[in-house]
């Protein structure tokens, strides 16, 4: 009509006004069989009414089109993340409207799968889009895949809610052992690179040498080393994921010894030990910084700020601001705080009256403060040139009784020894036994298998029966 404003309304709304229409104009009120108290009122068919009949099958035809479950288009589209780009530019440049790809990417940040501010190009994205195949039906994101480098994968699936759930893939992975060795010509970092190892595993080897060797200082070329690690690869043969080093040997002008990745089971707690059982930790570590240089000695020396000489009460190590800081020991943080010429200041309690600081400091490791828990090999710090110091590094001592004394000198008390368990020991040198098969198959040279009970026996330790 005239006059009237327009209004669309939907096939469905439509449907509906044409069944009350035709109820109310009692076009199809014969196609029910109805029953009334104790009597009955029969109506008739359609075919005797030509119009109810007629009318009947057009609103047949028009409900049935409407109810009917029209399928639609589903297709997926994969891209790959480019330099400076984000994961929303991603997925809305390919089909995905602003709000669905923040709705899709939002639990995958929630649960932590991804840092989006430490995204790196390289990762796969691939959508599955309903919907699209006209300008009257826009296609609607349903799931969003997220595939790493590193074949790590996560999805993110639409609710009927409008909401999103992730979830993480776990791909099928076979374990695939590595070894690398070789000889030191300049260092054994650049040496174990070299021969294939990554960053990791040299960092690991370090610190499992950590307590028995200084690599400035007493790493020589000529040195021979060996690092197996776990490696586990996916169904095409390829690398994605690294793991612990489980055997590491050094054959040098400083020590020759063999360790072994090993978890005993009446603790559960992990450690490396040598052939006889004797586990690689000590109570403190004598350097509890890598890839660092020994700058200064405990001793008299002239201060490079007063032009004093005076007593120069711990071990200086000259590295790059930002180096890593460990804990030497298993403790409990006593002062986490800036303190005079020290700068950034922390100090760690140990047992039996010692207690070890590190001074200079750039900044404080994650959760380091004042009465904090922390275990041997936690990051306390990072190297700086904080407070009275000319240059970075890390200003370490050892207290014994609240009185500094010489790191270098001190031979601290060794962990565990296994040999003090029969069980312990013969569960051990069956797991040695397994990983000295793995470097035999990996190519290693001069290993004779021999089983637990011949291992027992050349160390004296009666196995069970």
């Amino acid at each position: 009509m005239s006059g009237m404003p327009s209004s669309k309304v939907s096939p469905l709304h439509i449907g509906a006004i044409s069944v009350t229409c035709l109820i109310g104009a009692g076009l199809i009120g014969g196609i029910a069989h109805q029953k009334f108290g104790g009597g009955s009122a029969e109506a008739s068919s359609p075919a005797e009414h030509p119009v109810a009949a007629a009318a009947f099958g057009d609103l047949t035809r028009l409900v049935t089109a409407d109810f009917a479950v029209q399928p639609r288009a589903v297709t997926q589209v994969s891209r790959t993340l480019g330099r400076g780009e984000t994961l929303s530019d991603l997925l809305i440049d390919m089909g995905a409207s602003p709000a669905e790809a923040h709705r899709a990417l939002q639990p995958i940040f929630d649960a932590e799968f991804i840092d989006p501010r430490r995204v790196r190009p390289g990762l796969t994205a691939t959508l599955t889009l309903e919907g699209g195949e006209s300008a009257d039906i826009p296609a609607h994101l349903i799931a969003v895949n997220l595939r790493s480098e590193n074949d790590s994968s996560f999805i993110s699936t639409a609710r009927t809610d409008g909401g999103f759930d992730a979830t993480r893939l776990e791909a099928r992975l076979t374990p695939a052992p590595l070894r690398v060795a070789g000889e030191v010509t300049t260092s054994l970092y650049e040496a174990a690179l070299e021969q294939g190892a990554g960053d990791q595993q040299v960092v690991d080897f370090a610190k499992i040498f950590a307590y028995d060797v200084d690599f400035q200082r007493q790493i020589q070329p000529g040195d021979k080393f060996e690092i197996v690690y776990e490696s586990m690869v996916d169904e095409r043969g390829r690398p994605v994921r690294l793991g612990n080093v489980i055997f590491a040997s050094l054959d040098g002008h400083a020590l020759t010894r063999d360790f072994y990745f090993h978890v005993p089971s009446d603790d559960g707690v992990s450690d490396y030990f040598d052939s006889n059982g004797d586990s690689a930790t000590k109570f403190l570590m004598k350097t509890p910084i890598n890839g660092a240089r020994l700058s200064s000695r405990f001793g008299s020396r002239r201060h490079p700020i007063s032009g004093y000489t005076r007593m120069h009460k711990g071990t200086d190590f000259a590295a790059p601001t930002g180096t890593p800081v460990y804990a030497a020991g298993t403790g409990t943080v006593e002062r986490a705080s800036r303190w005079g010429t020290y700068g950034n200041y922390v100090r760690i309690r140990h047992a039996n009256g010692y207690q070890t600081a590190y001074a200079h400091l750039s900044r404080y490791g994650a959760g380091i403060r004042s009465g904090s828990a922390v275990r041997q090999g936690d990051v306390i710090g990072y190297v700086g040139s904080t407070g009275g110091s000319t240059g970075p590094h890390l200003h370490y001592e050892v207290l014994i009784d609240g009185r500094q004394v010489d790191a270098m000198s001190l031979n601290f008390p060794t962990g565990r020894k296994l040999s003090e368990s029969a069980e312990m020991m013969e569960e051990f040198l069956t797991h040695k036994a397994e990983v000295d098969a793995i470097r035999a198959g990996l190519g290693a040279p001069g290993i004779t298998l021999v089983t637990a009970e011949d291992s027992a026996a050349e160390t004296g330790v009666e196995g069970r029966t």
